[in-house]
């Protein structure tokens, strides 16, 4: 199996269909809005622009009596309606602000109704923090229950961005209970989880009773055969580390928010069709590179990532970066092909079916233009000096190679002005894989990154030591007041029991390219292999690609996709998760299916042929490189399906800006305008 093919994700291998949970948060935004009658002014917390952004557009929101809508932003609100709508997190900063503007206009004396819709539920403090302002009269206090949004057919996001500071930084575990409320709202939908590793708040989740206007929306479409839920800590060296898939580059490289990426404006501009304007990649490239097309500094757009209406990003959104090159350089010489053969059409029916096939060869054309242009910036990003010493200072650390060496390396960066992002992430990878660095060592880097980058990441420093964090260590480690000393991360004894490393050489490419190591050419993220542990565990042991090898060379078949084995926990690998930080929970639920949900006689003469839905969630975030990993090992089996779930997609760059309070440029709005 070539890498073209494990990342090639068609519309038929999605788990289940997962649109119904985009149009549940549209049926549930619009009846929040018609409790409110007549014209309303909606002020919305700008970090759900975003996310709504995904769920629906702005014409739906006039149409539900939406007149204006203003960003919910400190200062006076002029409102030209007497209802206003404030749409936000229940969060103390935003509540502050809502309590000033209701105060303003009551000394204005303007009659105003307000309506809070808190996402995704009330909350007690801000009741409080409202009768502490002397407005909780004023105000009507509702939520909108936004959980999992489809980003992709087998992806679904919270899209909370900043779940994993406030979890393990802040000690806020509200987006724990939501996470649980979000999961029990899967099984009301689309069918119970015979077996649940989480803790016990799930458990409580799923006693309550189904709401009956969901279960009137959809029956039970799914058989869910487990849930893994994977806590962000358990792995933390996978997003320390760059990703080299092309969504996951892309993400690390030019950012991805919400499924958006901005863009020249101009890779968005349709070509004239025709072969005077050739597609963008010439044939004439060579094959490990895409063509080259000069990008000028110019206005950019926000773009929609989206397999719905770009078929090519499919293709190549899993792929290994090294491998994009040659799948554009293949759809261009197809597409030239296709004019060609075309144009040369000499009856009236040849033209009315070229006619018919333009609009299709258009589109296509325009996908290659437009990927062929971010992959020329991925490429000029990737050749500078400190992506590349970056890039090797990780496979060192993840080969335990010369750890005084990497770390001289670093203090290089620093003096060469690498981003504060890249440096503190290998100083953590540093810490995690080598289980510390010397205590003075560490102290000198601090100083480094303080006297480099400001005083004002003191914070962070100090949050990425902390024994919840655990990220930037000193070895030895310093005693604790109730411990002698704080437990390391197993790295070493992993690296071996999970098979992390293969060499990625020309001997060992087709084992690379054969196993999830392809995400990191040549290192398997660990969180995936503990999904294989419990789901595709012939893959931890060994590597398929030697298997197919073996087929080979005895009589030149292949046996093709293996029968998934059911589901039976951690068995094998106990010692295994044994050693990993955190604690293992299995719980087997007591399922009463109802009558539609049982077993048919067609079911149970052909048991091989059906296929289960499994669920792996990530508490605290997951990476693109995760996501294609998990799409490859579902792609080896017959009779499983994967459902990803998360509390919202992070990269290295985003854990370490969101712990420093450091804010990046907002998601996308929503399709439309704010007046």
């Amino acid at each position: 199996m070539t890498s073209d093919d494990q990342t090639t994700t068609r519309e038929g291998d999605a788990a289940i269909n997962v649109s119904h949970l985009k149009d549940i948060a549209k049926k549930d935004l619009v009846d929040a809005l018609n409790s409110v009658n007549g014209a309303k002014t909606l002020v919305l917390d700008a970090s759900l622009a975003g996310p709504l952004g995904l769920v629906t557009e702005v014409s739906l929101l006039k149409h539900h009596g939406v007149d204006k809508m203003f960003w919910l932003e400190p200062g006076p609100l002029t409102s030209p309606t007497t209802n206003i709508v404030y749409l936000c997190r229940p969060l103390i900063k935003h509540v502050k602000i809502i309590a000033d503007q209701i105060k303003r206009h009551s000394t204005e004396s303007r009659n105003h109704t307000y309506t809070m819709l808190l996402v995704p539920r009330i909350s007690t403090l801000v009741s409080r923090i409202l009768e502490e302002e002397g407005v909780l009269g004023d105000v009507t206090i509702s939520s909108y229950n936004l959980q999992f949004i489809p980003i992709a057919d087998d992806v679904l996001s919270l899209e909370h961005d900043n779940a994993f500071k406030e979890l393990w930084v802040d000690g806020d575990e509200s987006v724990l209970f939501d996470s649980a409320q979000a999961l029990g709202t899967l099984q009301k939908l689309y069918g119970s989880f015979p077996r649940i590793r989480l803790s016990m708040l799930l458990t409580r989740q799923t006693n309550h009773q189904p709401d009956a206007s969901a279960e009137a929306l959809l029956a039970g479409t799914a058989k869910f055969d487990s849930l893994i839920v994977l806590d962000r800590r358990v792995d933390m060296i996978t997003p320390l580390l760059t990703q080299l898939t092309y969504e996951g580059l892309m993400d690390e490289l030019i950012g991805i928010k919400n499924s958006h990426v901005e863009v020249p404006a101009s890779l968005l501009t349709p070509p004239a069709p025709g072969p005077s304007n050739p597609p963008a990649a010439s044939t004439s490239q060579p094959a490990t590179t895409p063509a080259v097309v000069p990008v000028k500094k110019e206005q950019k757009k926000k773009h929609h990532l989206t397999t719905a209406t770009d078929p090519l990003f499919a293709e190549l959104r899993d792929l290994n970066f090294s491998s994009v090159g040659r799948k554009l350089n293949t759809v261009a010489r197809r597409l030239d092909e296709d004019y060609k053969t075309n144009l040369q059409t000499k009856t009236v029916a040849q033209l009315r079916d070229f006619v018919g096939k333009l609009g299709g060869l258009q589109t296509e054309h325009q996908a290659l233009r437009l990927h062929t242009g971010l992959s020329e910036i991925l490429v000029s990003s990737t050749r500078t000096d400190i992506f590349n010493k970056s890039l090797e200072v990780q496979q060192n650390l993840l080969a335990s190679y010369e750890v005084s060496a990497q770390i001289t390396a670093i203090e290089e960066l620093i003096a060469q002005g690498a981003d504060m992002e890249i440096v503190v992430r290998l100083l953590c990878l540093a810490s995690i894989t080598s289980g510390g660095i010397k205590a003075k060592t560490l102290e000198n880097l601090k100083r480094e990154v303080l006297q480099s980058y400001g005083y004002n990441l003191l914070p962070l420093l100090l949050s990425l030591a902390s024994p919840s964090m655990a990220m930037l260590l000193p070895n030895p480690l310093p005693p604790t007041p109730h411990s002698s000393t704080t437990a390391k991360y197993p790295f070493s004894s992993l690296r071996k029991s999970l098979r992390l490393l293969i060499d990625d050489n020309p001997d060992a490419r087709d084992e690379v390219e054969n196993d999830i190591s392809f995400t990191y050419s040549g290192y398997a993220p660990i969180s995936v292999r503990l999904v294989q542990c419990v789901a595709q565990k012939g893959g931890v042991i060994s590597n398929p690609a030697e298997k197919e090898k073996a087929v080979n060379e005895n009589n030149g078949l292949s046996v093709g996709k293996v029968q998934a084995h059911p589901i039976v926990g951690w068995k094998g690998f106990e010692d295994v998760v044994a050693v990993i930080p955190g604690e293992t929970v299995d719980i087997v639920q007591n399922i009463s299916e109802p009558a539609s949900n049982l077993p048919s006689i067609t079911s149970l003469l052909h048991p091989r042929e059906q296929t289960t839905t499994t669920v792996v969630f990530f508490l605290g975030g997951c990476t693109y490189t995760e996501i294609a990993a998990i799409r490859w090992v579902g792609r080896q089996n017959r009779g499983r399906k994967f459902l990803i779930a998360t509390t919202g997609i992070i990269s290295g760059a985003s854990i370490i800006d969101g712990i420093a309070g450091v804010s990046k440029s907002a998601g996308p709005k929503i399709s439309g305008s704010i007046q």
